[in-house]
């Protein structure tokens, strides 16, 4: 009485969003996730600009508060500028050290 374990517990066929590459998953999710970073990063920096340009027009003549909502501007800029350049560090660091410029943007992780 000894039967495959296929006939006793059946075939599991992959769904069809997943079909394919099967060393992709990971990658896609991290990819996801760089992404949302990103997109988050620059929602944060459109609400905070907003939010320092409401303080500056509310400062008045008041010197500390023009001031804390410049800081808070350069900041928002500052940070915009670092997501942005994660980008560009990426690109060049996968075309220095893989030899293509996406590699760490759309990463493919080798399966067996």
């Amino acid at each position: 009485m000894n039967k495959q374990l296929a006939d006793i517990f059946g075939t599991i066929t992959p769904p069809d969003a997943i079909k394919g590459d099967a060393g992709t998953g990971i990658g896609n999710l991290l990819n996801l996730v760089f992404k949302s970073m990103i997109v988050l990063a620059g929602v944060y920096a459109l609400f905070n600009l907003i939010f320092a340009g409401y303080a500056f027009m509310s400062a008045g003549e008041d010197a500390k508060k023009v001031a804390g909502a410049w800081a808070k501007i350069w900041q928002s800029m500052l940070g915009l500028a670092i997501a942005a350049g994660a980008f560009v560090l990426a690109a060049l660091f996968g075309q220095l050290i893989f030899g293509q410029w996406d590699f760490i943007l759309n990463p493919q992780l080798p399966t067996l």
